[in-house]
C-alpha cells in the first residue's frame, strides 16, 4: 500500500508564497521516479481541478490560471513532488491534493488546506 502525505497548507495574505509537499511511502511497485506526480485543488462549492503535473522525464504542465506562479518539482531520491505557489491570490484558496499516477496504479492523499486571505 501506498500512502501520500501532503504538507505546507496554510493561511496566508495574498501575494505571499507557500510552498507544498508531498510524501510518498510504502510499497511503490515499479520505481516513484516512474510515476506521473499532480497537484489537484478543490475550493468550497467547486469540482477538484488539476493545477500541475510532472511526469518522469520532468515535462511540466500548468492550469493556465497559475502559470507562470507555481512551479512544479519532484526529488525522486526523497519520494516527494513540491508545489511553489507565489503571489497567491484569495482564488487560490482550496485543498491542494496529490496524485500518484501509472498506467496501472493511483493514489491519493488526503489535501492540506491553502487559505489565502486578508
Amino acid at each position: 500500500q501506498v500512502q501520500l502525505v501532503e504538507s505546507g497548507g496554510g493561511l496566508v495574505q495574498p501575494g505571499e508564497s507557500l510552498t507544498l509537499s508531498c510524501v510518498a511511502s510504502g510499497r511503490i511497485f515499479a520505481s516513484y521516479a516512474s510515476y506521473v506526480m499532480r497537484w489537484y485543488r478543490q475550493a468550497p462549492g467547486s469540482q477538484r481541478e488539476l493545477v500541475a503535473g510532472i511526469s518522469h522525464i520532468g515535462s511540466t504542465t500548468y492550469k493556465a490560471a497559475v502559470k507562470g506562479r507555481f512551479t512544479i518539482a519532484r526529488d525522486n531520491d526523497k519520494n516527494t513532488v513540491y508545489l511553489y505557489m507565489t503571489k497567491l491570490k484569495p482564488e487560490d484558496t482550496a485543498v491542494y491534493s496529490c496524485q500518484m499516477i501509472s498506467a496501472r496504479y493511483e493514489f491519493w492523499g488526503q489535501g492540506t488546506p491553502v487559505t489565502v486571505s486578508s
